[in-house]
C-alpha cells in the first residue's frame, strides 16, 4: 500500500478526486485503488521549547543565558490525535509519498513527521502539486521523484526554524531581563523579521519628523493655440538652478523666465501621441489583498487572514488563501466558462459580460510558485448570508478574477514640446477611449475618468503656433516622507532592499526574491507578516493614529538600544545565502545554527558587560522593604494591591492609590475586643464586625483563628 501525505485536507481530497477516488474520507484517509491519501494540518509538530528539555530554563535568569538545548519535536496538542492516525497509516504502508507544498516549509513539515515516526527506512517519493486542478495533479504524479532529491530543501527549512527559535528566545529573554532590572514590567521581544519591521517604522518616523522643507518653483504658462487653451510647464535646461530632482530652487530665476515668456509667441517643436493599454491587475495573493483591504477599510493584516480562512474553510468559496503568487496555471483557463457561469447569479452583468475566451497574462503556469493566486471556487455563497467583512473581501477577490476576462482600459497619451522666447516648455494630455475592466469598480472607473486631461492636445501639429496668455511661478515646498499606513507598510515589506546601503546585502536580498513576482528584496512572508506586525502592536512598540502607523517612545528607545544587525534586514539576506548552500548540499544545516548560536552568545556577553541602554518611561517602583524587587500590581480578594516582584523572598504589600502603590498608607485601625462581652468558649473579648449586608453586624472571638466562636448581633450586643 502506498500512502500519500498531503499538507492540507483539500489537497488530499483533490488527489483522491484526480485518481478517481471518493470525495469523502474513511477515517483519516481517502482510499483509492489500493492507495491511501492522508493529510496534515500544516505543521502538526512543533520544535520543543528549552524549558521542556531543562526545567531550569523555566526561570528567566541572566546567568542561564545563552540557552542551549537539543533539536526535538513535540506534537501540536490540537493535532495530536490526528497525528497518531497518520503515523499508524504510515507504518502500515509499503511506501510513502511526500505531497507537501512545493516549497521548503511544505517539504519539511511532511519530512519531520516521517522522522518523528522513525520511518526513514521506508521508500519515500515526492510529488510537487501547486494546483488542485485534476489534470495538474495527474501530471505531478507522472513526474514523481525520489524524496531524497529534496533533502537539502528540508534541512534548509529546519535550519531556519531552529535558528529563528535560538535567536528569538535567547535575545528576548536577555533584553527583557535587563529592562526589568530598570523597572520595565513587560517583554521586549526580538525576531529576525519582527525587529527590522520596527526599524523600518522608526526610520520613517524620524525622516518625517526631521524633514526640513525646501522651497522650489514650478513655472507654468497658459497658451492660446488656435482657440485651444494649453497648459504647459517649463523644462529646466543644463545650468539652471535646480535641486536633485530637477526642480527650480531660485525664485529670482523663476520670475525672470515668467517675464521672458509673458505674452510671447509659441511654436510647437514636437508632438508625440501613443495609444496606451492598462491591463487588469493580476488576481490577488494574500499580501495584495491585505494591502487593498487596509486601504479601503483599515482592516488589519491578521483580520484579512482570518476572513479569508473563514471564506475558505467555512464557505468553501475561495482557493488557498495564504498564497504569495498572483498567477494561475494554464489549466485554470479551461474552467473559466463554468466558473463565470456559476458567478452570474451573484454578480449579474459583471460576470455576464466577461469573455471566457479572453486569456489575460495571469494564466501562465511557468510563473506559478507553491500555490496559484487566490480566486473564487464553484461554491458561490449567498452574498446576503455572508458577514459584512466576508462579503467585502469575497467581492474583491471575485471582481479581480472576473477582470481577467475584460479588455484593457485604453487611452491616448500626448506629449508636446514647445518653444517660447528661447525657453522650452512641455504639455501633456490624455484622451480616454475605453474603460475596459475598470467598469467593474466605481473607484477604478473614477480614477480612469479623473486621469483624463487636455484631451484635445493630440490635435496639435509640429510648427503650430500660439501666444502666451499668462505665466506664473508657483512656489511649492518639499514634503517629508509620508508616515506609514498599514497598506504602505505591507507593500514596503516586500521591497526593503531599496533601503539597504550595503551593495552585497542588497544583492542577496534581491537574489532571494528573483523567482517571485510581488517580492523585490523583502522580509517575512505573506502568511507570517501579520503576526509580526501584531506582536509589535501588542508589545507597545507601535501604535496607530488616524490610520498612520507610528513608533512609540518605548519602540524607539528599544530600537536604539539594539545592535544594528537586529534592526536591519541584513540577517535575512545572510541566512538565505547559507540556506541556498544547505539546499545544494554545500553546507551542513548545523553549521548555520552554530553560527547563529555564536553571534547570539557574543551579543549576550556584550550586554551583560555594557548593560542595555534603554530609557523606561513610568518604570516600576523599587520595593522599599527589600530594595531588590519592584512593586507589581496584583489582584486580590479585596481588589487591586501592589506586591514585591521578589515574592516569596519578600512579602511586602502596599494598597493601590489611583493606579499607583501607596507607600505611605494610613494605618488601618483594627477593631478592639470588647471588655464587656466575653467569648463563652475561651473567655477572650468579643469583637463586633460589619456584615456584608449594609447595616448588619455580627460578633466574633478576638482569639480567632484559635477560637472560631461567632454569633449574631442584637441591638448592639452579642446574641449569646
Amino acid at each position: 500500500m502506498r500512502l500519500f501525505i498531503a499538507e492540507k485536507r483539500d489537497v488530499a481530497l483533490a488527489i483522491s478526486t484526480a485518481l478517481g477516488g471518493p470525495d469523502k474520507p474513511s477515517g483519516a484517509s481517502f482510499q483509492v485503488n489500493g492507495d491511501r491519501i492522508t493529510w496534515l494540518w500544516g505543521h502538526v509538530l512543533r520544535l520543543a521549547d528549552p524549558e521542556e528539555h531543562d526545567e531550569r530554563y523555566k526561570k528567566w535568569e541572566l546567568n542561564m543565558l545563552p540557552m542551549d538545548w537539543p533539536i526535538s519535536y513535540l506534537p501540536e496538542s490540537r493535532h495530536a490525535d490526528h497525528l497518531k492516525k497518520v503515523i499508524e497509516l504510515a507504518r502500515q504502508a509499503d511506501s510513502l509519498v511526500n505531497a507537501g507544498d512545493p516549497d521548503p516549509e511544505g517539504q519539511r513539515l511532511v519530512d519531520e513527521v516521517i522522522e518523528y515516526a522513525k520511518l526513514n527506512g521506508k521508500p519515500v517519493k515526492r510529488i510537487l502539486i501547486n494546483d488542485n486542478n485534476g489534470p495538474a495533479i495527474l501530471k505531478a504524479i507522472e513526474n514523481i521523484e525520489d524524496n531524497a532529491k529534496y533533502h537539502g530543501l528540508s534541512m534548509s527549512a529546519l535550519a531556519r526554524a531552529v535558528s529563528d527559535q535560538r535567536y528569538g528566545y535567547n535575545l528576548t529573554r536577555c533584553y527583557s531581563i535587563l529592562a526589568q532590572k530598570k523597572g520595565y514590567e513587560g517583554v521586549l521581544s526580538v525576531g529576525r523579521v519582527q525587529t527590522p519591521i520596527l526599524g523600518l517604522v522608526v526610520a520613517r518616523d524620524r525622516a518625517h519628523e526631521g524633514h526640513e522643507k525646501q522651497a522650489y518653483h514650478t513655472i507654468k504658462a497658459l497658451i492660446d493655440m488656435a482657440g485651444q487653451s494649453v497648459s504647459a510647464e517649463y523644462l529646466p535646461q543644463e545650468g539652471d538652478p535646480v535641486d536633485e530632482k530637477g526642480r527650480i530652487v531660485d525664485a529670482v530665476f523663476a520670475r525672470k523666465i515668467v517675464n521672458d515668456v509673458q505674452g510671447k509667441p509659441v511654436t510647437v517643436l514636437s508632438v508625440e501621441t501613443s495609444e496606451r493599454k492598462n491591463e487588469p491587475p493580476l488576481p490577488y495573493n494574500l499580501l495584495a489583498l491585505q494591502a487593498d483591504a487596509a486601504g479601503l477599510w483599515n482592516y488589519k493584516p491578521k483580520q484579512v487572514l482570518d476572513i479569508t480562512q473563514r471564506l475558505r474553510d467555512r464557505h468553501k468559496a475561495i482557493t488557498y488563501n495564504r498564497s504569495d503568487c498572483r498567477y494561475l496555471n494554464d489549466e485554470r483557463h479551461t474552467e473559466a466558462p463554468d466558473l463565470l457561469q456559476a458567478l452570474k447569479p451573484a454578480f449579474g452583468d459583471m460576470a455576464e459580460y466577461a469573455a471566457p475566451d479572453r486569456k489575460s497574462k495571469a494564466f501562465d503556469s511557468k510563473k506559478v510558485t507553491a500555490h496559484h493566486a487566490i480566486i473564487p471556487t464553484m461554491s458561490v455563497p449567498d452574498l446576503n448570508k455572508l458577514a459584512q467583512d466576508e462579503r467585502r473581501i469575497y467581492e474583491l477577490i471575485v471582481k479581480l478574477y472576473i477582470a481577467q476576462f475584460y479588455p484593457p482600459a485604453e487611452f491616448m497619451a500626448t506629449k508636446v514640446e514647445l518653444e517660447i522666447a528661447g525657453h522650452r516648455f512641455k504639455a501633456e494630455g490624455r484622451l480616454n477611449s475605453s474603460p475596459g475592466w475598470r467598469v467593474l469598480s466605481e473607484q477604478d472607473l473614477g480614477e480612469y475618468e479623473k486621469a483624463e486631461k487636455q484631451p484635445d492636445l493630440h490635435k496639435l501639429q509640429q510648427s503650430d503656433s500660439g501666444t502666451v496668455e499668462s505665466a506664473e511661478a508657483v512656489k511649492n515646498f518639499t514634503k517629508p516622507p509620508a508616515r506609514y499606513t498599514m497598506k504602505t507598510l505591507l507593500k514596503d515589506l516586500t521591497a526593503v532592499a531599496k533601503y539597504v546601503t550595503d551593495p552585497e546585502i542588497k544583492k542577496l536580498l534581491m537574489d532571494k526574491d528573483s523567482d517571485k513576482q510581488d517580492e523585490s528584496g523583502g522580509i517575512g512572508t505573506p502568511a507570517t507578516r501579520d503576526s509580526h506586525i501584531d506582536t509589535l502592536f501588542k508589545r507597545g512598540f507601535l501604535t496607530e493614529q488616524d490610520k498612520k502607523i507610528l513608533s512609540t517612545e518605548l519602540g524607539r528607545s528599544f530600537h536604539d538600544a539594539l545592535p544594528d544587525f537586529a534592526v536591519r534586514p541584513d540577517m535575512t539576506a545572510l541566512w538565505h545565502e547559507k540556506q541556498k548552500m544547505i539546499e545544494a548540499g554545500e553546507l551542513d544545516y548545523r553549521q548555520l545554527i552554530e553560527e547563529v548560536d555564536r553571534s547570539v552568545a557574543a551579543e549576550i556577553e556584550r550586554v551583560k558587560v555594557n548593560g542595555l541602554n534603554i530609557a523606561i518611561k513610568n518604570a516600576a517602583v523599587h520595593c522599599p522593604k527589600c530594595g531588590n524587587g519592584f512593586l507589581k500590581a496584583r489582584k486580590g480578594p479585596k481588589g487591586k494591591f501592589w506586591g514585591c516582584s521578589s515574592y516569596p523572598e519578600c512579602n511586602a504589600t502596599f494598597p493601590d492609590k489611583s493606579g499607583k502603590p501607596d507607600l505611605n498608607p494610613k494605618p488601618v485601625r483594627k477593631p478592639e475586643a470588647s471588655g464587656e462581652h466575653k467569648c463563652p468558649d475561651c473567655g477572650k473579648g468579643l469583637i463586633r464586625r460589619p456584615a456584608k449586608r449594609k447595616g448588619l453586624f455580627w460578633w466574633g472571638c478576638s482569639g480567632f483563628p484559635d477560637c472560631e466562636f461567632r454569633c449574631f448581633d442584637e441591638d448592639g450586643k452579642p446574641k449569646l
